[in-house]
């Protein structure tokens, strides 16, 4: 059994553990806030650049781009968003169980001979990725880039993944993430980043017919070229928000029942910290009353 001592010992860890918890619950909160208001201003940038594909697809002039250009998928890119820090309850796990998932559609539908370069971000999906034992299967580690990454560097990292379809390196490109809906749920979300389909755009153009036929300057195809990579930039910049999001809202309800849990611990260890106290003292008064009546 243990000693008052030894209880007294273990209240206080319990104690420190549930205000760091608390601590980092609150800083988590304030993150994925941050993160969210970042989603709201840059949503209205990608729907007026879809509405402005849905008008040039939808205008009587011929199109085209080479991120449109669909082949047969040899070569598959998978880039797969995780966490770089932990703390953050089954985030990691859950992309990586849809990751594998995933990986067997892809060699039911394209053959199981399709190379697949697995491109991680996030140190922790880094080191998930690295345990794939398969001659298939290439991990390709991306330099500065990271779950936390903005700006420049997100330009940088598409231009790459676009350069790379165009080149010929790989023939589809799909994106894995974290889908934030609340601060209680985060759904793993697929998409096909390239080649980008046309259909995803039909409808979001003009309504009605009056204002056609429409009249371009430049042509329609060189802003059609110009617009696409803004599309694709766009999107990755909302991926990596909704993405950080999700992972500090995964963070805080981590956070959350650690700190339920340590408040519960707590109360359990006071309630027998209590107990051995008095009987102590019981044990104190028995020896006092007995030293007096001898």
């Amino acid at each position: 059994m243990a000693t008052l001592r030894e209880l007294k010992g273990r209240i206080g860890s319990v104690a420190s553990s549930e205000k760091i918890t608390g601590a980092m619950k609150m800083i988590s909160s304030a993150k994925m806030h941050k993160a969210e208001a970042a989603l709201k201003k840059q949503l209205p940038f990608r729907s007026q650049i879809e509405v402005i594909i849905g008008n040039l697809l939808s205008a009587d002039a011929p199109v085209s781009s080479p991120l449109l250009e669909e082949r047969n998928v040899e070569n598959l890119g998978i880039v797969v968003w995780g966490s770089d820090d932990g703390l953050c309850g089954a985030f990691n796990v859950n992309l990586f169980k849809i990751l594998l998932a995933n990986i067997a559609k892809y060699r039911a539908k394209f053959g199981e001979n399709v190379k697949i370069t697995v491109i991680p971000v996030g140190a922790k999906m880094l080191k998930a990725v690295q345990k794939l034992d398969d001659n298939n299967i290439t991990v390709q580690n991306i330099e500065g880039v990271d779950s936390k990454s903005e700006g420049d560097v997100v330009k940088k990292f598409t231009e790459n993944l676009r350069d790379a379809f165009t080149g010929g390196k790989l023939d589809q490109i799909d994106i894995l993430y974290m889908n934030f809906k609340s601060i209680s749920r985060q759904v793993p979300a697929t998409e096909q980043l390239l080649p980008i389909s046309a259909e995803k755009f039909n409808g979001l153009g003009q309504s009605t017919t009056s204002s056609r036929p429409y009249i371009f300057e430049p042509d329609a195809v060189t802003i059609f070229r110009a617009v696409l990579p803004l599309y694709l930039l766009s999107l990755m910049q909302e991926v990596f928000t909704e993405n950080r999001a999700a992972e500090q809202a995964a963070r805080v309800m981590a956070m959350q029942s650690a700190n339920d849990n340590a408040k519960k611990l707590l109360e359990q260890l006071q309630i027998e910290y209590n107990k051995l106290r008095q009987n102590s003292i019981t044990t104190e008064l028995l020896d006092i009353l007995g030293g007096q009546i001898k």
